[in-house]
């Protein structure tokens, strides 16, 4: 996709993610950069082009508070006077299943950095994936069994029973859309193979990320977790990894609440996953080179993230991701959609294959 820049990303987050007007109130409420997560840049770039549309804006700084993230009553206050709030906070995405101030558009970005506004992932047109992701969640509605499949050995099978009300997802927009709705883990079972276990970015905790010099499996029925299997080194460590995070914030250990897969072909994430995992968490998860449960505690997100890389994922038969590859076209509205909209059919073309995997050292 041709003359992509962070500005034009930056519009595509206001013009057809928030759907802003000249005189709309934005309200940025941002992280200092020197949590690591999102750049110095952002806010700057999105302000710019905001005022070009003839919008106000404010800037508040949220900080970022790991163990007890909440709206205080001076936030609520900013909230009250804007039109549109957009997050570029891990707070935001911490409480994106809690209540929230009504009548206000809030959106959480899962683009970073200036480099990612500036990337196929904020330029791709938002409602193409919008679109996107209504026609999946419309074939899993419909669908008999879905089976997962990954090069490690993952094999896991169910019949979606999709909830597709509100509820069912997060109420809050997000920037870029890059996910289905979650389907629901309790009609599913098979074993899952992991490589690392890491947190979801709901509470964030000592130890948060565990690696396994080689795979383990989680065998799930029903959506519970009922052991590890593999090396029984590597096994030991993922059971003791639920035992304790699990027991110390008091959850349901074997709950596993549901599952989703990227489909955003330019979702990529250009750095070491595992110079902040806690980063590549919080973003990476839109590619389709990505499957990710959440698990550990009986609501979403949970607090333990199951990652299978380069997912196959057959739906009554049809291969919709293969090895990591999304084939939007054969959803059955995903040709029209791509036809419409040529900056994403583009991204499709060319994906993004960096997730951040690295040669460990």
């Amino acid at each position: 996709m041709s003359d992509m820049t962070p500005e034009r990303g930056a519009q595509n987050l206001l013009i057809n993610c928030a759907r802003a007007s000249t005189g709309d109130k934005l309200l940025i409420a941002y992280e200092p950069p020197e949590f690591g997560y999102f750049d110095a840049e952002c806010v700057d770039v999105v302000s710019r082009v905001a005022h070009k549309l003839g919008m106000t804006v404010d800037t508040v700084d949220v900080g970022f508070n790991p163990d007890n993230p909440h709206l205080t009553p001076d936030l609520m206050a900013w909230f009250e006077e804007a039109d549109i709030i957009l997050f570029l906070a891990r707070l935001g995405d911490q409480l994106r299943f809690s209540d929230m101030p009504q009548g206000k558009k809030i959106i959480v970005s899962f683009a970073l950095s200036k480099e990612m506004l500036g990337s196929g992932f904020s330029n791709g047109h938002h409602d193409a994936f919008m679109d996107l992701k209504a026609d999946i969640n419309a074939v899993l509605d419909s669908s008999t069994e879905v089976r997962l499949t990954c090069p490690l050995g993952t094999d896991v099978r169910g019949r979606p029973i999709m909830n597709l009300k509100p509820t069912g997802d997060t109420s809050i927009l997000r920037f870029p859309m890059s996910v289905f709705t979650p389907v629901p883990a309790y009609s599913f079972s098979g074993r899952v193979a992991i490589s690392f276990l890491t947190g979801t970015g709901s509470k964030y905790y000592d130890d948060y990320t565990i690696e396994f010099d080689r795979p383990v499996f989680a065998i799930m029925e029903n959506g519970q977790l009922l052991r590890f299997e593999g090396d029984p080194a590597n096994a030991f460590k993922a059971e003791a990894h639920y035992d304790r995070v699990a027991g110390d914030l008091g959850i349901d250990r074997s709950f596993v609440h549901s599952w989703h897969a990227g489909i955003h072909p330019g979702c990529g994430y250009p750095w070491d996953m595992r110079d902040n995992y806690e980063r590549w968490g919080g973003s990476a998860f839109g590619n389709p080179r990505i499957l990710h449960f959440h698990t550990c505690g009986a609501y979403a997100p949970g607090e333990i993230s199951w990652n299978v890389i380069d997912p196959t994922i057959e739906i009554d038969g049809v291969t919709y991701w293969n090895n990591g590859v999304f084939h939007a076209d054969r959803l059955p509205n995903g040709q029209t959609i791509l036809d419409q909209y040529p900056c994403a059919a583009s991204l499709f073309e060319y994906p993004d294959p960096d997730i951040g995997l690295r040669v460990a050292s």
